[in-house]
């Protein structure tokens, strides 16, 4: 069993970005009134070009039951809600060409994450609807997924 982890860019860190607007703007836009946080998050394909793509995927449930993980070797892979409602993140760390290490983070509202490429990551997976989220990723000849069952699968919870 896994106890998922409040999202943190320090616990995120080996694993990808996370996208919020913590401390101050990097500058201030629009006569002032717009705050912009730069470039927070590190695109990286190795062909193609990024695309941005609106997923709806339906809620789960805490506890969830983790069977399968993915990765991209191609390009990472940004997920960014369109609600201000928490979501879960799973990832694993790399055991080669299998996920070692698993991990599981709860982003809080505002919060969004970007998968550095190659990264074991879950499905996505919100806890609440509507579950619709930008997605910013490779699009592209070739293939860009490697899926891996778990021959155990392993329970998320809630702190």
């Amino acid at each position: 069993m896994i106890t998922a982890q409040p999202l943190t860019a320090q616990r995120f860190a080996l694993f990808g970005d996370v996208l919020d607007c913590n401390g101050d703007p990097d500058k201030l836009i629009n006569q002032g009134l717009c705050g912009r946080f730069h470039d927070r998050a590190k695109l990286d394909f190795t062909d193609g070009h990024a695309g941005v793509s609106l997923f709806q995927a339906q809620p789960r449930n805490l506890p969830y039951t983790l069977d399968l993980l993915e990765r991209h070797p191609r390009g990472s892979q940004a997920f960014i809600p369109m609600s201000l409602d928490e979501f879960l993140i799973i990832t694993a760390e790399n055991a080669g060409d299998r996920p070692g290490k698993i991990h599981a983070f709860l982003s809080t509202p505002g919060q969004a994450i970007n998968f550095h490429r190659g990264t074991w990551h879950g499905v996505l997976t919100p806890l609440h609807a509507p579950g619709l989220f930008a997605v910013i990723d490779r699009i592209g000849d070739g293939d860009n997924l490697q899926e891996h069952w778990l021959e155990t699968p392993v329970t998320i919870t809630r702190d």
